[in-house]
């Protein structure tokens, strides 16, 4: 202890400071406990704002999930009973709502891909009887035709919120089959900048939601961002894989004779072929940079990032939007290179992960999840 004590008195010496004010000249000592005292604390606020700022962002996951959770709850509190009452009490505001509910229901088909418009989504025949649907018919014969339209409406509801929720997982189970997380891409998709003002859906005329509406709001919600960050996986080979003259990790540097590590693949091939974009995405950056020469990087959202380097000609511009497969340059021996070739690099994070996880492994995922709707039709 003596040892740590002396080290510690030797890394903060005791200082004297002079200070003048109005003309006058001060002394001040600062002992080296005093010094050590001054820095623990500093350390401690700074880790303080940090578990801080851990705990903010946890917290505001949690609420979200178990906002999820009480609208299911929620979702069970109307009762035969408040039907029939409603029914009872004011025909005319039952019928509004329905209106307004059928609203919500196009608004919400609307959104959907066109792919489960055709294939996927559920059918409105199922739920046309039930006992509340019963109830209401024998106690009021004139709003049966009503009883059987909400009854329509709510299974549809039902059944297009377990599809979307269904689908969700599907594309989940494929993001974390290909190394990423989910929830992360959630949480991304959150602070991704967004506004406009604000148009509240209502499905009633008196401005309310039905927690079985809006859980089926969040459920697509969910389902449409898992399903966009999937389509922007890499999952188009940039060129021939059978041409990997240089894989993903450490390898002999072809210039020092070294041990270093590569971050990507080397694709070799002719000067001047075709390279390919990856996936679908936003072109970031085009230009030399150091080591790699001409480069072009695509920003494919959720902090997903690919690199295609020493090119020898751009196809494409900073800004501009790319589909999977498009042209977006030449092969090169441009930069750091010893003959024509294509380094590519997938980042996530602005950290490089081996892009034969990706090339190799997404093309089967994203056909299977291609093939859900169709399935989900099926059953």
């Amino acid at each position: 202890m003596r040892g740590w004590g002396s080290r510690i008195r030797a890394g903060f010496p005791e200082r004297e400071f002079i200070i003048r004010s109005d003309g006058r000249v001060r002394f001040v000592r600062v002992s080296s406990r005093v010094q050590v005292i001054a820095v623990v604390s500093a350390l401690l606020a700074v880790a303080m704002c940090a578990a801080a700022m851990a705990v903010a962002g946890w917290t505001q996951y949690r609420a979200a999930s178990e906002r999820a959770a009480l609208l299911t709850r929620e979702a069970k509190i109307a009762t035969a009973e408040d039907r029939l009452a409603a029914y009872g009490d004011d025909l005319e505001a039952v019928t509004a709502d329905l209106d307004q509910r059928q609203d919500f229901i196009e608004n919400m088909v609307a959104s959907l891909p066109d792919d489960v418009k055709t294939t996927g989504a559920p059918r409105e025949s199922a739920g046309e009887t039930t006992p509340t649907v019963e109830r209401i018919s024998v106690a009021f014969p004139q709003a049966a035709p009503l009883a059987r339209l909400e009854a329509r409406q709510l299974a549809f509801v039902e059944s297009l919120t377990r599809y979307a929720e269904w689908h969700a997982q599907k594309a989940a189970a494929a993001l974390e089959t290909l190394g990423l997380d989910p929830d992360a891409m959630m949480r991304q998709a959150d602070r991704t900048a967004m506004g406009g003002p604000l148009e509240r859906l209502a499905t009633s005329a008196n401005g309310t939601v039905d927690p079985r509406f809006e859980r089926l709001g969040l459920s697509i919600a969910r389902m449409t961002a898992l399903e966009n960050g999937l389509s922007r996986v890499p999952q188009v080979e940039p060129a021939n894989l059978k041409y990997v003259s240089s894989g993903f990790g450490y390898r002999r540097d072809p210039f020092t004779g070294g041990g270093a590590m590569h971050s990507g693949l080397d694709f070799r091939g002719p000067l001047g072929a075709p390279i390919h974009a990856a996936a679908k995405g936003k072109v970031g950056f085009v230009g030399p940079k150091a080591g790699y020469g001409l480069t072009v990087e695509i920003d494919h959202g959720n902090g997903l990032m690919t690199r295609y380097a020493h090119m020898s000609r751009f196809d494409v511009a900073r800004g501009q939007n790319v589909e999977p497969g498009e042209v977006i340059g030449g092969i090169g021996s441009t930069g750091r290179s010893t003959g024509p070739h294509l380094h590519f690099e997938v980042r996530i994070h602005n950290k490089a992960v081996n892009p034969r996880t990706f090339l190799e492994t997404a093309p089967d995922v994203l056909e299977e999840i291609r093939r859900a709707p169709r399935l989900a039709a099926d059953r």
